[in-house]
């Protein structure tokens, strides 16, 4: 929730701000694309270390770790006084904490929940992240960017005292030689189940893992298998668009002829984001992942191509789109849905399924760096683009991308709905080719 809140500040925070630099300086659009921008950068390099760091002092120690960065953030943020720098400094060392927690949960997640709601526990990382977008655009709706600040605060050291009395992972802990505090972590998670099969299970899987069965790092191997499938899911999640969807919305809601005010429109938007994605978290577990990826990525072609079907009518006939004026935020609307449904949520923990775990901690931290990096230059380069090329040519470009996204899903990507983790790397070694949707 405290990597949402840092993620959906910048929206309604950035009016009051202007007028803190009101009358002896301005926050210029460069400024202010700054000050969204560094989160994400911040977030790119706070994942680089987070898998090792987490693999040595372990998942939990990380997290609790993480406060700090989170606070300091916030009270740089308070303290600014219309000194742009330290704004540009609170806003990066923010997103250091939001990378390093984005992979670390993931881990934790995954490595925490039985088999059978493994997805669900797993999706609850982008749900929460979605909780805390909406927490900041309702405030923020209420509030100046200093209430708003100095109110977030709360949370991450809400999050640290309650987090307190979690149990470490047992896969963790396993991997340090600590079998006992493993099985007490265990009965602490399952209750009066017996938990000595899953104890088995853990060290089987990583007995694999060093006894080079799972293979060493390369192309070939299942090691690199796993490399390609969660890189390639965590690139088509942000090259899909969805940064530029949002930040378009506004604009989006104007030509659809709403008199909603814009800090009511990026309510609307962030309700169906949290509705949607708590609905991919009970729906995961039942339908399985591919069917909603495949699902999520077909439907936001098709939402993005009827976009860049109805701009470049607009830019030419104006007349001729009047009467469907309310297709652009219909298909808005349907696009955010689909993407909370699948590319949404199901990758951030499908990292911590398919990656094995001698070198799960590595790889996650660098599929996560790449998806902070797309976010960034997303961020970034969507202005000129629509500036360039035109509102038509740009969604179409996200329109191909999304169609390509289908198809990798459809030829490499795994089922892993209610299989264990020892299962899943056994398809990644042998891989048959009529066995892919069925694992």
């Amino acid at each position: 929730m405290s990597a949402g809140i840092v993620l959906g500040w910048t929206s309604p925070a950035i009016t009051s701000l202007k007028e803190v630099y009101k009358p002896n300086s301005t926050l210029t659009e460069e400024e202010v694309s700054w000050v969204a921008s560094l989160a994400p950068l911040g977030a790119l390099l706070g994942a680089l270390p987070a898998g090792r760091l987490a693999d040595y002092w372990g998942r939990k120690s990380v997290l609790l770790a993480m406060t700090g960065p989170f606070l300091l953030g916030w009270v740089l943020i308070l303290m600014h006084q219309s000194m742009v720098v330290l704004l540009y400094v609170a806003r990066f060392t923010s997103g250091v904490a939001v990378g390093a927690v984005t992979v670390v949960i993931s881990l934790y997640n995954c490595e925490v929940a039985e088999d059978r709601v493994r997805g669900t526990v797993g999706a609850y990382l982008q749900l929460m992240i979605t909780v805390g977008i909406l927490w900041a655009y309702v405030l923020g709706a209420f509030l100046d960017y200093y209430w708003l600040s100095l109110v977030s605060c709360a949370v991450p050291v809400i999050f640290f005292f309650s987090f307190l009395f979690m149990p470490e992972s047992s896969l963790f802990l396993i991997t340090r030689g600590r079998d006992e505090d493993a099985e007490r972590s265990l009965k602490w998670l399952r209750g009066d189940h017996d938990v000595r099969p899953e104890m088995d299970r853990l060290r089987e899987l990583l007995s694999r893992s060093s006894s080079g069965s799972v293979g060493k790092m390369s192309w070939r191997g299942p090691t690199g298998r796993a490399v390609v499938i969660t890189i390639g899911l965590m690139a088509f999640q942000q090259l899909s668009g969805i940064n530029a969807v949002i930040f378009y919305s506004e604009r989006i809601f104007e030509d659809a002829g709403s008199t909603l005010s814009p800090s009511l429109s990026t309510i609307i938007v962030g309700v169906v984001q949290v509705l949607a994605t708590y609905a991919s978290s009970v729906l995961v577990d039942r339908t399985g992942r591919r069917v909603l990826l495949l699902l999520s990525d077909t439907a936001m072609a098709v939402c993005l191509l009827v976009l860049s079907v109805y701009f470049f009518i607009r830019e030419r006939h104006p007349d001729h789109v009047t009467f469907i004026a309310w297709l652009p935020l219909a298909s808005v609307v349907v696009y955010i849905v689909l993407f909370s449904l699948g590319f949404g949520p199901l990758p951030w923990f499908m990292i911590a399924e398919i990656v094995p775990a001698e070198v799960k901690g590595v790889v996650s931290a660098v599929a996560v760096c790449v998806n902070w990096a797309l976010v960034f230059v997303v961020t970034k380069a969507f202005g000129p683009m629509v500036e360039q090329l035109g509102a038509p040519v740009t969604f179409i470009l996200f329109c191909a991308v999304c169609s390509t996204g289908t198809a990798f899903v459809a030829l490499f990507v795994p089922e892993t709905k209610g299989k264990s983790l020892s299962e899943i790397q056994s398809w990644l070694e042998r891989r048959p080719r009529q066995d892919i949707g069925k694992i």
